[in-house]
């Protein structure tokens, strides 16, 4: 048989514009099983799940899908997170500047993603993720000064939202802000949720009108969710049994061989 002729190897990757289960069983399962690890995680730890899906769903579908498909889900996860809490009118009072920022950064950053070829956003994606284990390894723990607040939200709230637009993972900067505030534990969490929320309904919006949100994707987004809420269940009932240093360095680890794969593949 002429190289030409050659069935490719592996499962058949999802090309733009079309759902991750549309026709290819093993693209679907592996869909359906990276979004269910990842939400896993975020029920145990909080936080994670796009910057865990996103990398994991490109080595299945095309980049643009992958950051498409996985809102919904986030959308979801986020607004149980919100219930489980409650009282955020403060929290709201609090972020308002914040968020108004994240907006603006998020239309802007999904405008950069329709902008960039897809090898483009996996060197983005990929550097993105080994710069978040980077700062992890470093402990970085960082305190804002009183009186800084008002003039640090919309920077942090305008670079959060643009990362978020490109790669889908808006949290780091958020979370080592909300940390560096010393925010008690509840804020801290009602404050990341709200944020996360907000960012993913506009990113909702903004994929719809450049067109990267069509049905086959919506299709797709809403049968991830109940892979997604799977895993987010079984990590919310393992939270505090895991041991979170060991939990940690596991998810590190991972995020190191994903994010220096994506670079590969973008250099390719």
């Amino acid at each position: 048989m002429p190289p030409a002729d050659r069935p490719p190897r592996g499962p058949a990757r999802a090309p733009p514009g079309r759902s991750p289960l549309d026709g290819d069983l093993a693209v679907a399962l592996g869909a359906a099983a990276a979004v269910l690890a990842a939400a896993f995680v975020k029920g145990a730890i909080g936080v994670g799940f796009p910057i865990l899906a996103t990398p994991l769903l490109t080595l299945l579908v095309d980049v643009k899908v992958a950051v498409a498909v996985l809102v919904v889900p986030n959308i979801v996860m986020d607004g149980l997170q919100i219930r489980r809490r409650g009282r955020l009118a403060d929290t709201a009072r609090r972020l308002w500047v914040l968020l108004g920022c994240t907006t603006l950064g998020t239309v802007l950053g999904t405008r950069i993603l329709v902008a960039l070829s897809a090898r483009a956003v996996m060197l983005v994606l990929g550097g993105f993720v080994l710069a978040f284990v980077a700062l992890n390894l470093t402990r970085v723990s960082p305190r804002v000064r009183p009186g800084w607040e008002p003039w640090l939200s919309p920077l942090v709230g305008l670079l959060a939202g643009m990362l978020g637009g490109v790669t889908n993972a808006l949290g780091p900067p958020l979370i080592v802000y909300f940390y560096a505030l010393a925010m008690d534990k509840h804020e801290f969490v009602r404050s990341v949720a709200l944020t996360f929320l907000v960012a993913k309904i506009v990113q909702l919006g903004a994929l719809a009108a450049y067109g990267l949100l069509g049905g086959p994707v919506v299709a797709g987004s809403l049968a991830l969710t109940a892979a997604a809420l799977g895993g987010f269940a079984a990590g919310l009932r393992v939270q505090d049994r895991v041991e979170q240093a060991t939990f940690n360095r596991f998810v590190l680890v991972f995020l190191t061989a994903l994010g220096a794969w994506l670079l590969v593949r973008g250099l390719r």
